[in-house]
């Protein structure tokens, strides 16, 4: 719907004041967007917070999604202990909603004092661009964008990379020659996961049969938080005689490893090591996970802007700079690191390149 610029000014200058006034006074509103942060330590046990204000907008699913976001959330509360932040502000994005409202997430946060704003995903792209212009003097991160500015940071990963190392896990494991790949939205970001995975599949068996499905395509992106359609994709794929699926679904791989469970088949994890942070009765079905990991560029950022060296344009975290990795939780892989670790040396010293695309 159009608005006059005079109803949006209003509307924003409104919100800024709720939002400035809810951090002075060191609550917590409860917006539909917003992550309650963690209860600050007792004063009488902890050093007084002396560092930045931080703001971090999530994306779709937010803190509680036990993979993606939860990585950046991993990252925040490391930050908040060691770099004694002054105080935080976590809001989060909503299935369906326009640029504009991200936008103004990300407005209201610098307005609101915040500083670095950190923006958790690539759907934040047009908005940190725009949103940073409007506020130089605040430095602005995004996860997994390449948004130029003066004042923005990129956090970009080497998902090919990883996902090549879990992908020869699967064909090492992979007992009917049969694995799958689910992705929550057709977009290229995520098409870096399938390509990567099928090039390390291919790479132990070149003849291997890798199904192939996207829950949802942009601009839809509820892909990402949809556990139902997670576990009927993955489901169709078990019936079709897959044994292995990877899925780089955000908040569906819920719905992946559910269908793992009732298949008696195996999931691989995506993000944060999700034999570790998926609920507990799916855990076992895990045969690994891509670590991307979000929560130490996160930190690294934070730090850099503590010690005054923060810098704009974009840091890469590849294989070489440990930014990527595969997990060993749950000891379903045991049998076949060494040979995983053969790979990642070999991608690590340019043996192997990895397509992205």
């Amino acid at each position: 719907m159009l608005r006059t610029h005079a109803s949006k000014l209003a509307a924003t200058t409104a919100m800024g004041a709720m939002l400035m006034a809810v951090a002075a006074c060191g609550g917590s509103s409860t917006s539909d967007t917003e992550t309650a942060a963690p209860a600050a330590s007792d004063a009488s046990s902890a050093a007084a917070p002396t560092g930045a204000k931080v703001g971090l907008a999530y994306d779709i699913g937010g803190r509680g999604d036990q993979s993606f976001n939860d990585a950046a959330a991993v990252g925040l509360d490391k930050a908040k202990t060691e770099l004694k932040l002054a105080d935080t502000k976590e809001l989060s994005a909503n299935p369906g909603e326009t640029g504009a409202q991200k936008e103004q997430r990300l407005r209201l946060l610098a307005q609101g004092g915040y500083n670095p704003v950190i923006a958790v995903g690539f759907a934040y792209s047009e908005a940190t661009k725009k949103v940073a212009a409007e506020f130089p003097d605040t430095k602005f991160a995004i996860v997994d964008d390449g948004a130029e500015g003066p004042n923005i940071s990129n956090l970009v990963f080497a998902e090919n990379e990883g996902s090549f190392l879990v992908g020869a896990a699967a064909a090492l494991k992979t007992k009917k020659d049969h694995i799958g790949f689910v992705g929550g939205v057709q977009v290229p970001l995520i098409k870096k996961f399938e390509v990567g995975f099928t090039k390390g599949a291919q790479s132990v068996k070149p003849d291997i049969k890798i199904d192939v499905k996207y829950l949802t395509q942009p601009p839809d992106f509820a892909g990402f938080n949809d556990p139902a359609k997670g576990k009927t994709a993955a489901q169709g794929m078990y019936d079709a005689g897959a044994d292995i699926v990877y899925q780089a679904a955000g908040g569906s791989g819920g719905g992946v490893f559910e269908a793992a469970k009732a298949a008696k088949a195996f999931a691989i994890g995506v993000d944060s090591d999700q034999a570790l942070t998926a609920d507990a009765g799916v855990r076992d079905v895990i045969l690994t996970s891509m670590l991307k990991k979000v929560d130490v560029a996160v930190f690294d950022f934070l730090k850099s802007f503590a010690d005054g060296t923060v810098k704009a344009g974009p840091t890469t975290y590849d294989l070489k700079a440990g930014g990527v990795d595969f997990s060993t939780t749950g000891g379903q892989v045991d049998d076949i690191k060494n040979k995983i670790d053969e790979y990642k040396t070999k991608i690590i010293n340019g043996e192997i390149k990895v397509p992205a695309e």
